[in-house]
């Protein structure tokens, strides 16, 4: 994204390669921000079905009539905009690899590769003979990563996993949601993205390892695993033996620090500490707050939360938000901001400003947008180029690159290798 005039604008991953095995979010995130960083991301896909992301609706977009080069949707409905979030600057081939030789394609994309990334669940690598032990006989310093929802040992590794299931053993949706109510889930794939974000950190280290000691790794996590590092304050409590619970917008150890009512909609107001405290009480004319015995410290705001949100929401609620935003966060600097709903969240002068949404030229949409991951360089580049690509568009380009010659692909073709062009 964002570097200096004289900046050194390689990226940090240019040169690296990586045959992306995996399906939906997990391993399509890990390899997401891989190739943010530069490396040239392979999609591997089953013919004529490709990753069942593509598939993920609605929405669709319907691509242009006109179009005609190679690859195609996956889906009859068009293209999955969802599908785009987590796919951008890749490429994607389309390799049979229940065939001898869509198996051996792969095996030749592997032999001039970095790093594999797969989410199948335990056992099925090695069953279509991808597994770590088969690669490495292809190419000995790959860094090859496997991702599963519970990992490889343990009671629960033949378990199939998605987001939802673990955020409810991560111990996630115990504490989110109403007070009173149910056990909500987070509503975004939040562990299917800690997940991505673990492996590709797994990934890059290991890369770094590589250059240090010429060997290559193996990198095994489950999205289980990955979650609980983010429990964090509800850890803290749970190891001196209290019950974390839902608590709404509200935190468990900090007062005030939660969405209030305005007038026309919500504000987040957070006091981290004592002196901001003190500050809000007097900008919004209420100094006896700071001076009540139930508010006088954070842990007496922490015990007395209700009668603290009482007390605040009666004042919020007499302006609408922006109003209290102009006049606590500009004009004060205290930490208050609004509550967005998502597109006002991807729309709104900060973004802007920051360069955060941008369109990329796609073949067959004419463009599509993109969010821009948040890595700023001093002396590095980061950033995409490339739109999501259509199922199996660069299947040959990518061959032919591996040496396949106009028969060889028409002998992949024959086979069930590959599709017909």
């Amino acid at each position: 994204m964002t570097t200096t005039d004289d900046a050194d604008t390689d990226r940090i991953l240019d040169g690296i390669t990586v045959v992306d095995l995996t399906t939906f979010v997990t391993g399509g995130f890990a390899t997401l921000m891989l190739a943010n960083q530069g490396a040239e991301v392979i999609k591997v896909e089953r013919p004529g079905v490709g990753d069942d992301n593509r598939h993920s609706g609605p929405p669709f977009v319907e691509p242009n009539a006109e179009y005609d080069g190679p690859g195609r949707t996956a889906d009859d409905n068009g293209e999955s905009p969802y599908f785009w979030t987590i796919n951008y600057d890749k490429l994607s081939v389309e390799f049979n690899l229940k065939t001898d030789s869509g198996l051996e394609a792969l095996y030749d994309l592997v032999a001039e590769a970095d790093v594999v990334v797969e989410n199948f669940r335990p056992g099925t690598a090695e069953r279509l003979d991808v597994g770590y032990d088969d690669l490495r006989e292809v190419n000995e310093d790959i860094v090859y990563c496997s991702i599963s929802a519970f990992g490889e040992t343990g009671p629960w590794s033949s378990r199939p996993g998605y987001d939802l299931l673990v955020q409810g053993t991560s111990g996630i949706m115990s504490v989110t949601g109403p007070e009173d109510g149910d056990p909500v889930k987070v509503g975004l794939p939040q562990t299917d993205l800690i997940t991505g974000m673990w492996a590709a950190f797994g990934v890059v280290g290991s890369l770094f390892r590589r250059e240090l000691t010429g060997e290559g790794d193996r990198i095994e996590i489950g999205m289980h695993d990955a979650a609980l590092p983010w429990l964090t304050k509800q850890a803290g409590k749970a190891f001196v033996g209290e019950q974390p619970e839902r608590m709404g917008t509200k935190d468990p150890v900090l007062a005030p620090y939660q969405a209030l009512p305005t007038a026309d909609g919500y504000l987040n107001v957070g006091c981290g500490n004592q002196k901001l405290w003190e500050e809000l009480c007097a900008a919004i004319d209420r100094p006896d707050l700071a001076e009540d015995d139930r508010f006088a410290s954070n842990p007496d705001r922490v015990a007395n939360m209700d009668e603290l949100e009482t007390e605040l929401a009666a004042v919020f609620r007499e302006r609408p938000t922006e109003e209290w935003v102009d006049l606590l966060a500009d004009e004060r600097g205290l930490p208050v901001g609004p509550v967005y709903d998502v597109p006002a969240a991807l729309d709104n002068e900060q973004t802007e400003a920051r360069d955060v949404i941008r369109e990329i030229d796609h073949p067959a949409l004419g463009t599509v947008p993109v969010i821009e991951h948040p890595l700023n360089y001093e002396h590095a580049d980061a950033g995409f180029d490339g739109a999501p690509p259509l199922l199996g568009e660069d299947t040959e380009a990518i061959l032919q690159e591996l040496g396949y010659d106009d028969a060889a692909l028409t002998r992949l073709r024959e086979e069930g290798a590959i599709p017909d062009a």
